[in-house]
């Protein structure tokens, strides 16, 4: 959704949702990391032993369960994107909403933790650079 812009009411209604999506997305990237690192075991293993020509991929079915949670990884991510939000962080979740206040772009943000949105800034500041909204 390109060229989204939310009012804070709108940032905050989304939340639940976003935040239930988000928490499915951590949990997701700590399976493919855990795995990764299960994996790269298992290769660093299998190295050290004699292997004929013939011998199966070993790794075939780990690798293709890495790929298609990778995939599921990018879909969430891109689900954010599509709703008009940015995910800027997925561990802690940083969430960032493209809003008008005082007639300036800026970006409505969120960090996890936070039980709504109150705060807000400019598109080259970053987090460090948080500011109140004038309607929270």
């Amino acid at each position: 959704m390109i060229n989204k812009r939310f009012t804070l009411s709108e940032a905050n209604a989304m939340l639940p949702r976003l935040v239930e999506d988000l928490l499915r997305l951590q949990a997701l990237t700590r399976q493919f990391e855990d795995k990764f690192q299960e994996l790269q075991k298992k290769k660093a293993l299998h190295k050290h032993f004699i292997h004929t020509e013939d011998e199966k991929d070993p790794f075939f079915e780990d690798e293709s369960q890495l790929e298609f949670m990778r995939i599921e990884v990018d879909l969430f991510i891109e689900n954010f994107t599509r709703q008009g939000v940015l995910l800027k962080m997925i561990n802690p979740g940083l969430l960032d909403f493209p809003a008008v206040v005082d007639g300036k772009e800026v970006l409505i943000c969120w960090k996890q933790g936070e039980e709504r949105i109150t705060h807000y800034h400019g598109w080259h500041e970053g987090f460090i650079g948080r500011k109140k909204h004038p309607e929270a």
